[in-house]
């Protein structure tokens, strides 16, 4: 029978020795990840809107590290911040925001999206001061913003996972938005938020999430926000 060089080259694998074939099949791994990755790179670079979302729980700093960025490279703040969660409650975009770090130069649309959470009370609101009335409208409008925020997920290329660096990092909602991201093969960057804070703990969210780049910052300060910049060009340059 006339064997084709495919037929030739697959009789030959089935013939190694285990452990070779297993040393083998990891350097083709290797090979496939490193052209994918490359693959990807070049999208990348050549797709001219590149949307960046901003993602996490309520109150671990998004629209502050939204402003940091906006204000470091357009002069002006992005939205509004407020020690009451869900004050983002719609998606807020910033188109055509270019950075530099080490020569390179990134540009993206900005995505801030509202926190995402599995419930919302309006007595939480009321307890924080609100009145009933606008306690139930905020709940509504928070309610309205997380969905949205889910469905947005399909429209991004990649995505800064905000975390409050005081606070548990392995919660039902952290892991949600990690879980969806993975799904989708986004690629991710997290950011461990309020870093000037006593409590903080970087470690702990390098610890729960160690597929991923973790980098700790303080948006509010700008503390190691130049090590943040130079993590937007290897999960988005």
């Amino acid at each position: 029978m006339k064997i084709n060089h495919f037929q030739a080259k697959t009789i030959y694998i089935q013939t190694l020795p285990k452990n070779h074939q297993s040393k083998k099949g990891a350097v083709m791994i290797n090979i496939v990840t490193s052209f994918i990755n490359k693959v990807l790179k070049t999208l990348f670079r050549k797709k001219k809107n590149i949307k960046l979302g901003l993602y996490g729980p309520p109150n671990g700093g998004k629209t502050t590290l939204a402003n940091r960025i906006c204000t470091d490279w357009l002069g002006e703040e992005m939205g509004a911040v407020s020690n009451i969660a869900h004050e983002t409650r719609e998606i807020q975009i910033k188109e055509q925001i270019s950075i530099k770090s080490k020569g390179k130069e990134l540009m993206f649309n900005l995505v801030d999206t509202p926190g995402i959470a599995t419930k919302i009370d309006f007595e939480d609101f009321v307890k924080a001061g609100m009145k009933e009335k606008q306690a139930k409208q905020r709940a509504k409008e928070a309610t309205k913003g997380i969905i949205d925020a889910i469905k947005w997920l399909d429209e991004m290329d990649a995505v800064i996972i905000v975390l409050d660096a005081t606070k548990d990092p392995y919660t039902q909602v952290n892991v949600t938005i990690v879980g969806n991201l993975q799904a989708r093969n986004i690629p991710v960057l997290i950011v461990a938020n309020k870093s000037d804070l006593k409590k903080a703990d970087i470690r702990k969210v390098q610890s729960a999430y160690p597929q991923y780049s973790v980098i700790g910052i303080s948006a509010k300060y700008g503390d190691n926000i130049d090590k943040f910049y130079e993590g937007l060009f290897a999960i988005a340059g």
